[in-house]
């Protein structure tokens, strides 16, 4: 009997050391787990493009990115099409300001429900090529954003490419101003869109992405406007006969986190966030850049009509919102221009 009882708690003093072996590293009380030297945290991201969009694709590289550097103790969860909050856009922003989504890839465009100043980088004709609209975002851009931001309760970490953004109809060429009136042109919602294409006599219609190719199909709207690639990856070519490159305006997506979350991880992580975020989104920039002459040209063999205005007939578009620009400029203040080396007289 004496002899059982010493074997039963043998036993369980094994099980227990086995048990103290396997178990996790013991956490520390700001969430890093052990030596990894970073927090052992799943984030859920939330993205507005569909799965092949370039915000998913950089969304993707970020999640590849954090989880290779941590060894999976940071897991990033991307959800494409505004999955979390069905569809709808606006909801998506008010979701990572409220923290039930931890980060997020918008368009400035789409965050401007929250504060019209994040428009001011998408004012026309803003930029003239790709290398100017980094370096100026870079230099202070997206201190400006996040400043805004904040107020909101959202963090910005980085910046990529949406791209330069091109019309598409069904109706006919677009090659001067005129051509504009009275179509029925989807835009995200922005004032800087809703009176751009009214400047023309055109009728600019805010709708979700989630809902334009549907749109397009039954014809409830003539056009769209957006990015080469954003275009190509949503199918628009099946639905839209005319493309015009005008590069009427520049817009970026901004990786963003929600404030209280971004603040209570360790400064380890945020750091590494901040600089896989940087690298993802310098990837998503170069792909953009590099795809877009490609692209044109595989509209053109799909059988869409494309016209490159020449900067002679970009003049008179240039001329009818040269008021507007100024309009804007003024109401966003002159914290924002400097930000983007805009010089109010």
């Amino acid at each position: 009997m004496k002899q059982s009882i010493i074997l039963v708690l043998a036993a369980a003093l094994c099980l227990s050391l086995f048990a103290g072996c396997g178990s996790a590293p013991a956490q520390s009380p700001s969430g890093e787990a052990g030596d990894s030297g970073y927090d052992s945290i799943t984030l859920t991201m939330a993205v507005n493009g569909t799965d092949t969009q370039i915000d998913t694709r950089v969304a993707n590289y970020f999640k590849e990115l954090v989880e290779e550097e941590t060894q999976g103790s940071v897991v990033i969860e991307v959800y494409p099409n505004d999955q979390l909050a069905g569809g709808n856009a606006t909801k998506g922003i008010e979701m990572i300001a409220d923290g039930s989504t931890d980060l997020a890839a918008y368009a400035t465009s789409v965050l401007s429900v929250l504060d019209e100043r994040l428009s001011i980088g998408t004012i026309p004709w803003m930029f003239n090529n790709y290398t100017e609209a980094r370096e100026t975002i870079d230099a202070g851009g997206l201190a400006y954003y996040d400043s805004v931001l904040q107020e909101q309760g959202i963090t910005a970490i980085g910046s990529f490419h949406n791209g330069f953004r091109q019309l598409t109809n069904s109706k006919h060429a677009v090659t001067a101003p005129e051509d504009l009136k009275g179509l029925k042109i989807r835009v995200p919602g922005s004032e800087v869109y809703m009176n751009f294409f009214k400047a023309f006599g055109a009728d600019p219609v805010a709708m979700n992405w989630s809902e334009v190719f549907t749109a397009l199909q039954q014809g409830t709207i003539d056009g769209q406007e957006n990015g080469v690639s954003i275009t190509s990856t949503s199918g628009v070519v099946e639905v839209q006969k005319y493309m015009t490159i005008w590069n009427y305006t520049y817009e970026n997506d901004l990786f963003l986190a929600n404030s209280t979350l971004w603040n209570s991880l360790s400064e380890s992580t945020r750091a590494m966030l901040t600089e896989k975020a940087v690298e993802a989104c310098n990837w998503g920039r170069d792909q953009v850049e590099a795809e877009q002459d490609t692209l044109i040209a595989e509209f053109e063999e799909q059988g869409m009509e494309v016209t490159i205005l020449t900067p002679e007939q970009l003049a008179p578009f240039q001329e009818v919102v040269s008021g507007l620009r100024r309009n804007f400029f003024e109401k966003y203040g002159a914290e924002a221009c400097a930000a983007f080396g805009v010089e109010l007289d």
